[in-house]
């Protein structure tokens, strides 16, 4: 696969195969609304999404992971 071909693909369908995948160990995390601009502006929602390979509980822990990670990087 060519990285233009993944422009062929709706955000869904890449996050459903995914959520298929037996080696993805992982938690997807977008925005609802597709941006339309380089730009963010006001307030966004996300969804998350995980599969079998993780339960709610795993999940969690590993989002305050990167977020407690994200907060040693950036300040």
């Amino acid at each position: 696969m060519q990285p233009s071909d993944l422009e062929l693909y709706t955000t869904r369908e890449l996050i459903d195969e995914l959520m298929r995948r037996k080696t993805f160990l992982g938690v997807v995390v977008h925005s609802r609304e597709e941006l339309k601009s380089p730009d963010w502006a006001g307030e966004r929602v996300f969804s998350v999404h995980f599969n079998g390979n993780l339960g709610a509980a795993e999940a969690g822990r590993l989002l305050e992971a990167v977020a407690g990670n994200m907060d040693r990087t950036y300040d």
